[in-house]
């Protein structure tokens, strides 16, 4: 990811020359921003991490460190998408799987050497009975989830054609290869590999159609859920820990204009753990 210069044999000159290559040097470093989750372990990370390597402002950086879990991560790549800085995670949190193991004494090695992986999000248009619509980014997956007692019935159009009438269900998510490990993975969808240029669209509990499991689609196909009977059976729709409730329609695309740079260390990039996790 970042070029590494080889070590230098000088005699001793001036202190002009010194200054000139210990500037040489510095270059050859990417600038770092760090960020971490609030929990105790984080911080603790961040405050040793600040001390060894320095800290600048996120939009002066060529890498983005952040420390914590999965949860933190996304937090992360929403905050600074404007930015296009790689974000390289380190955990010290629960769960990892967006995240590299964490060691402090060889990040710049880790730097020079990682892998980097772009993730378009998804992009969830959803309109409530008051007749308000919210926008939000989703990089792992945008979900339905019924808000009341009784099941959610959903009617399913892609691209503009009608292809269910009606899913009596809990719930219903569309995700991004990057996610269908996530949400998507304990409802029972499939793993994607992270170059298949599909989604995973998966039912939660379906009650009719029975046992219907999703379906696969294109990465530029447009999802939309119409909900049926809404102030009877309320749903709620979620884009990455973005809530809506009371959604009568929900529309989902990918969104190719905007891309999430993720840096792995070799070996344990993204395609490597997706086809891990179907061989635990």
């Amino acid at each position: 990811m970042f070029v590494s210069y080889p070590r230098l044999a000088f005699r001793r000159g001036s202190l002009d020359y010194l200054t000139e290559l210990n500037g040489f040097l510095s270059m050859s470093r990417p600038k770092i921003a760090f960020t971490a989750s609030p929990v105790p372990l984080a911080q603790a990370a961040l405050q040793d991490l600040r001390q060894a390597y320095g800290d600048v402002p996120q939009d002066a950086a060529d890498v983005i460190v952040a420390l914590g879990g999965d949860g933190f991560m996304l937090q992360t790549l929403h905050a600074t998408q404007a930015l296009s800085v790689p974000v390289y995670g380190m955990n010290r949190g629960t769960v990892g799987f967006l995240m590299n193991e964490f060691h402090a004494d060889d990040l710049q090695e880790r730097l020079d050497e990682a892998e980097e992986e772009v993730i378009n999000p998804l992009a969830m248009t959803a309109v409530t009975l008051d007749g308000k619509t919210h926008k939000a980014l989703a990089i792992n997956e945008v979900s339905l989830l019924r808000a009341g007692p009784q099941a959610a019935k959903l009617r399913i159009t892609v691209d503009g054609k009608l292809r269910m009438n009606e899913l009596v269900c809990d719930g219903a998510l569309v995700a991004t290869p990057a996610g269908s490990t996530a949400y998507n993975y304990s409802a029972h969808g499939p793993i994607l590999p992270i170059g298949s240029d599909v989604l995973a669209l998966t039912a939660m509990a379906a009650f009719r159609p029975r046992r219907w499991r999703g379906a696969l689609l294109p990465k530029g196909a447009v999802v939309r859920f119409d909900v049926i009977e809404p102030e009877k059976r309320p749903v709620m729709a979620d884009a990455d820990g973005q809530s809506v409730r009371n959604v009568t329609s929900v529309e989902i695309r990918s969104e190719p204009d905007i891309a999430h740079r993720i840096l792995f260390d070799p070996g344990h990039g993204l395609e490597e753990r997706l086809i891990r996790e179907q061989f635990a």
